[in-house]
């Protein structure tokens, strides 16, 4: 973590302006939390899980009943174009109700069997007080998937969002404290990088969960194992997106173009490589060229046809402006776009790269931006082999009009999730993670009440 913060603002990325600035945390700010966060456990642990669900039914409801102005806070935040905030603001709406209808369930206990007599139950209990530590791209969803399942289980939750990301993060607050949320229960903290540190090392937080880069990950997941609490981490990707063959290539470019421009490329399981048959390639190729020369900037608040958005800020669109620039200057095609808007605003054409080697940035490194990177292969083999050379293991994705053989494919690929004919399974009901450098834990579905639980032996012997 570095020292040199910029701290809780909110500057527009379309425009480059500061519009608002937040006071950091003070240390009496953290201990209030921490200090809140346990003393709200203790209750909310024994609140009956039928009555926790109905206050996350009713967060649930809220999302939507605010969508309009959810959306409208981060696209001005983080530049998404509005109509991508909206949609957002009301997946949240079903991630809460999918753990309040489904969470009864999931934490039930579980008999299993014994060979020495006596009853032998596994519980599901709440740990205590937990700190999450969420990005930007996704300021709703990503703080939805944690904060649903936690609350359904009796656990209490510190939040620390993006430092660009303040409005947002209040009016999550707002939501939580309107539903009836225990005060304490979830708790926003403009929380300092140096404060993060002794808040994983007070005793009575019980684990850590953030998504982020790969370098955070690295510093949080250290914190976390000198201090002997739970992790889970949601890291980069750079997802394969295998085209083995097309009927209609245009259709699969229509795809691969529209996953790949989602939150203008700001997706940690964005199909950040694709990988395409020889024979479709040029096509392919072409098809994608296509639709970058079409797109030209626009405000993500009016969110017009044919525009593209900037990205999260200055900086970022000019860290990805760099790693094109230098597959380029190695000897890979730039087909179109990769230019760098004037002035303070964070647009960057989008662009489309072949011919990316392993000694590109690129071919590594996670491109965290519209930038659509197309690799030729000849066989089945040759793709699996290209979609597994990464250090990441979030997501991937096959296509063929031949299922059998995309599922031949898709079962091999290194990676926490993995899809046929289909970019992402996405829905709440679905666990989302990764492998390898991408982290490791699940959100999401069943398995995201799997991870910050006692998961209690409970015997009674004859």
């Amino acid at each position: 973590m570095t020292s040199s913060e910029p701290g809780y603002r909110v500057l527009n990325p379309a425009t480059g302006e500061v519009v608002e600035t937040f006071p950091t945390a003070t240390d009496a700010d953290v201990e209030s939390a921490l200090a809140s966060a346990q003393s709200a456990f203790e209750s909310w642990r024994e609140t009956p899980i039928e009555a926790r669900a109905k206050v996350v039914s009713r967060i649930a409801e809220l999302f939507t009943e605010r969508a309009d102005e959810l959306a409208a806070i981060i696209t001005e935040e983080m530049g998404k174009p509005l109509s991508q905030s909206k949609g957002e603001a009301e997946f949240c709406t079903d991630i809460f109700n999918y753990f309040a209808t489904e969470g009864p369930t999931l934490a039930a206990d579980q008999e299993i069997k014994t060979f020495s007599g006596g009853r032998a139950v596994v519980q599901k209990l709440p740990v205590g007080p937990l700190l999450g530590i969420m990005p930007w791209n996704y300021p709703y969803y990503q703080v939805a998937r944690f904060a649903a399942p936690n609350l359904m289980l009796g656990n209490t939750i510190i939040l620390k969002h993006a430092e660009n990301c303040p409005r947002s993060a209040l009016a999550i607050q707002q939501i939580m404290d309107d539903a009836g949320v225990p005060r304490g229960a979830y708790v926003n903290l403009f929380a300092s990088h140096a404060q993060i540190a002794d808040i994983i090392a007070d005793p009575r937080l019980q684990g850590v969960s953030l998504t982020g880069s790969e370098r955070a990950g690295a510093i949080i997941g250290e914190l976390a194992g000198k201090n002997l609490k739970k992790a889970v981490l949601e890291l980069g990707g750079s997802d394969p997106f295998v085209v083995l063959d097309a009927a209609d290539v245009a259709s699969v470019a229509d795809t691969a173009w529209d996953t790949r421009m989602e939150n203008t490329g700001q997706a940690c399981n964005s199909n950040k490589r694709m990988i395409v048959m020889e024979d479709i390639f040029d096509d392919f190729v072409a098809q994608l060229t296509a639709r970058a020369q079409a797109l030209t900037p626009g405000d993500p608040a009016a969110d017009a046809e044919n525009t593209y958005a900037p990205l999260s800020s200055r900086a970022a669109a000019e860290g990805l402006a760099e790693q094109v620039r230098d597959a380029v200057d190695k000897g890979a095609t730039l087909h179109a776009g990769g230019v760098l808007g004037e002035g303070d605003a964070a647009y960057y054409s989008p662009a489309v790269l072949t011919g990316v080697t392993p000694e590109m940035r690129a071919y590594r490194e996670e491109l965290f931006g519209p930038v659509a990177v197309v690799y030729k292969v000849g066989s089945d083999e040759e793709a699996l082999r290209l979609a597994n050379d990464t250090p990441y293991g979030l997501g991937g994705a096959v296509f063929s009009t031949d299922t059998a053989r995309a599922e031949k494919v898709a079962s091999r690929l290194e990676s926490g999730m993995s899809n046929v004919n289909i970019p992402a399974a996405e829905g709440a009901e679905m666990p989302f993670g990764g492998v390898k450098r991408s982290g490791f834990g699940r959100e999401l579905g069943p398995l995201g009440m799997d991870e910050f639980v006692n998961k209690r032996l409970y015997y009674v012997a004859e």
